[in-house]
């Protein structure tokens, strides 16, 4: 097996040409992979396909919904600065991250930091995307405010995508955020008849607010709701939908709801994130970030394959997806407001286990193994709380270095032009050695990129 990293590149300095040998290993004059562009032949069958159809029938279904006055509209900071939850600032759980980068972020509250999908008696929630108000407008504010959203699913006892969230959060800095979580649904009905059910089969894996639309992908689907119609519910209940005796509604112990307005289809691919990744033009969707530094914006994917994957040769692959800023949705290859939409460029990356993509437009950004983590031999195992992931830097075409390590199980990654950062969140939950039960490492992070 040939390692891909057998040197760390550590910080600014390292970035110049300083190295640190990984533990385990010994130094190698063999650079690693780069990030190979994929030709334009095959990056021509890499498809977002929707159907207006279905988009004319989920915005009869939200109408109906809302004209049954069993929701109320509210706006997003409306969630965020409900206090519904109050997390912790600061980084109260080690990261990892080199201090010349000044880290930042914070913390969920104590039960979201342990709640998880093992738990055999109440299920539980795991964090994947994120995205913020610096992706919804380039002034990097929403009424004044730094918004971050979340996206987790749901499981019992292993089982995982039963339901899906957003959490939303004003990140007050210096001071405990507030968020509130809300419920991703399906609208339907029409007239009199409107209601809602859950997503079901959705695992959320990466996310991006472009002005009134969210995007979350899902493997094989790129789901697409709008921040206007994010509904407060009456009940707090284990229910989900309208009841229309009473005209009220409930949505599964959620204060809010946001329902599905439309998809995209990757060809060749199941619903539900029945996607391969690496192979041919099923081409996954996991991380998702933005990218406003070119003409068109673009919305820029990553696939995730298994470090065991990895290991065999089998490679993620980045794509990038123009978008039409004048409807908030990807720019659809005839003109019209929505169509399928073909990449417009893509790349393997040689990043083992990728998780979360990013780009400030000259580098890439990507979370994933490091040189020396536990399948190194001499490595910590996966459950150590020294076993970090790694955040990769590079540009296209060129091979990505360590730029830092991250938090354990890093997940997706957004570049926030306005402050030149770059925030990330991971999904941990391990037992540390020991614990007798989980206690969570969890966090919503930041670094100021050099």
């Amino acid at each position: 097996m040939r390692r891909r990293f057998v040197t760390l590149f550590v910080g600014v300095a390292a970035l110049g040409g300083g190295l640190l040998t990984a533990p385990g290993t010994a130094a190698a004059e063999a650079g690693p992979e780069t990030m190979a562009a994929l030709p334009a032949e095959t990056v021509a069958t890499f498809k977002l396909a929707t159907q207006d159809a279905d988009w004319t029938a989920a915005s009869q279904a939200v109408k109906a919904v809302e004209d049954t006055g069993a929701v109320t509209k509210v706006t997003p900071l409306a969630v965020a600065t409900s206090r519904q939850h109050v997390g912790r600032a600061g980084l109260c759980h080690a990261t990892g991250i080199e201090t010349k980068l000044t880290p930042d972020g914070f913390c969920w509250d104590k039960t979201d930091d342990v709640t998880n999908n093992y738990d055999t008696v109440t299920g539980g929630w795991m964090p994947q995307g994120l995205t913020a108000s610096h992706d919804s407008v380039p002034g990097g504010t929403v009424e004044g405010k730094h918004l971050y959203a979340v996206s987790w699913h749901y499981g019992k006892g292993g089982s995982k995508n039963e339901f899906a969230r957003v959490s939303i959060a004003d990140n007050l800095g210096g001071t405990a955020p507030s968020y509130g979580h809300v419920l991703l649904v399906v609208p339907s009905g029409t007239g009199a008849s409107g209601t809602f059910t859950p997503v079901k089969n959705t695992h959320a894996d990466g996310m991006v607010w472009y002005g009134n639309r969210l995007f979350v992908a899902n493997g094989g689907e790129l789901q697409v709701y709008d921040m206007r119609h994010l509904w407060r519910v009456t009940n707090l209940s284990g229910e989900i939908g309208v009841d229309a005796a009473t005209k009220t509604s409930s949505a599964r112990w959620h204060q809010w709801a946001m329902p599905m307005i439309g998809r995209y289809d990757i060809p060749g691919a199941n619903i539900g994130g029945g996607c391969t990744p690496g192979q041919g033009t099923e081409i996954c969707l996991s991380s998702l970030s933005l990218d406003r530094s070119s003409s068109p914006d673009a919305l820029v994917s990553a696939e995730h394959v298994t470090w065991l994957s990895s290991v065999k040769g089998a490679r993620g692959r980045v794509a990038r997806w123009p978008l039409n800023a004048d409807v908030a949705l990807p720019k659809a290859d005839d003109g019209s407001g929505i169509g399928t939409t073909t990449a417009s460029a893509a790349y393997t990356s040689p990043v083992w286990a990728m998780q979360g993509i990013a780009t400030d437009g000259t580098y890439y950004y990507t979370s994933g193994t490091c040189p020396d983590s536990w399948w190194v031999p001499g490595g910590p195992p996966v459950q150590d709380p020294a076993s970090y992931n790694c955040i990769h830097r590079g540009r296209a075409k060129e091979a990505p270095h360590v730029l830092t390590r991250s938090p354990r199980l890093t997940q997706n990654l957004s570049y926030a032009p306005n402050s030149g950062r770059l925030w990330g969140v991971n999904e941990s939950m391990y037992l540390a050695p020991g614990e007798t039960q989980r206690t969570g490492d969890r966090v919503v992070f930041s670094v100021k990129l050099p």
